[in-house]
């Protein structure tokens, strides 16, 4: 299944809001209302649809749609995600203890869940690993209870290696989590993915515990711009 990068479109997006942050993950604050938020609620979500209509451009225009139609959601939007959040913390505590998996609020009510290359994937591999399933199965199970809303899945890599390689290694892993949530009953037309090999590093790529840190997946879990 061939899929095409769109987070970066986020991230001009939040330069064109002019909002950035994310939100303690415990409070759970479901009242983020502003014609701001919504906007770039509206604008991630358009990018989404516009990204697989037209790589040549649409993406942008189908931002810039969605974050005009998204310009009135608040409260309903983030109650929405509020639930979601509340599952994925719930069915995913187990591998949140053991630092496997990190869930972040956005203040954009986008959801951002990390995996880390422990429960992934192998050194040099796109081949999802065993450990890798269980969660896998359970975020599944989350989105499909929930679909309004659609899934950027982003891979990142450490330094070791060429830049080109690296590249499409994690492009391989993000579509290898893509395919896998398709076959847990996710429908594919929600999903987009992106490989961002070693551009986005969280750690120094100078040790074998910054390394490990850089290799990881992230998982962006985006409201519909209809969501209000």
């Amino acid at each position: 299944m061939k899929r095409k990068p769109i987070v970066t479109i986020f991230v001009m997006l939040a330069f064109v809001v002019g909002l950035s942050g994310c939100a303690t993950n415990t409070t759970h604050e479901n009242t983020k209302k502003g014609a701001g938020i919504g906007a770039l609620v509206g604008a991630a979500a358009g990018a989404i649809i516009g990204y697989q209509n037209d790589h040549s451009g649409g993406a942008l225009r189908g931002a810039l749609i969605g974050g005009a139609a998204g310009g009135a959601m608040g409260a309903g939007a983030g109650a929405y995600m509020d639930k979601q959040q509340t599952e994925f913390e719930r069915q995913l505590s187990s591998e949140r203890a053991q630092h496997q998996i990190e869930i972040e609020r956005q203040q954009n009510e986008i959801l951002k869940l990390t995996m880390n290359s422990e429960v992934s994937f192998d050194f040099n591999s796109a081949r999802i690993k065993s450990t890798f399933y269980s969660p896998l199965n359970k975020m599944a199970d989350i989105m499909n209870r929930y679909p309004r809303t659609q899934i950027v899945i982003v891979g990142h890599t450490d330094s070791v290696g060429s830049e080109q390689y690296n590249f499409d290694l994690s492009h391989r892993r993000a579509i290898a989590v893509a395919d896998y949530l398709v076959s847990r009953g996710v429908a594919a037309p929600r999903l987009g993915t992106e490989g961002r090999g070693e551009l986005e590093p969280i750690a120094g790529n100078d040790t074998d515990a910054g390394r490990a840190q850089n290799r990881r997946v992230e998982v962006f879990v985006v409201p519909d711009q209809n969501l209000g």
